[in-house]
């Protein structure tokens, strides 16, 4: 798994980055690891890592097994494993994860649920 954790993402070791001039519409589903860097709407449906670049605009329910977001976010979120909120996020959607990081400065306005990881993809 790529680390984004207070650092920037080397996207030459993820397997799928929709770069910034891509503005996708529909139902994403994907296995391994994805990036979004330029706009998305509708549904994310992920076994696989979800990475928001600072720069992305998603509006979608995302179901992923982690969600690692420094972009913009409008939708509900369910991770199995856990959902990351860089310093420059935003998030206007419920989130609901066995483990929730938010970093100082990020925005989220919604509902946080911290349930078991057997639970979170069942809600």
């Amino acid at each position: 798994m790529a680390e984004i954790h207070s650092r920037k993402i080397k996207e030459h070791k993820l397997d799928t980055v929709l770069a910034d001039d891509i503005s996708f519409c529909g139902e994403l589903s994907f296995t391994r690891e994805l990036m979004i860097k330029g706009k998305f709407e509708g549904q994310i449906k992920a076994q696989g890592d979800l990475y928001i670049d600072e720069h992305a605009d998603v509006t979608a329910e995302i179901g992923a097994r982690s969600i690692h977001v420094r972009g913009r976010v409008r939708g509900n979120v369910i991770a199995e494993s856990q959902v990351e909120l860089m310093g420059n996020a935003e998030v206007i959607g419920d989130i609901t994860a066995p483990k929730i990081i938010m970093e100082t400065g990020c925005r989220f306005e919604g509902v946080s649920r911290m349930v078991p990881a057997e639970d979170s993809l069942e809600k």
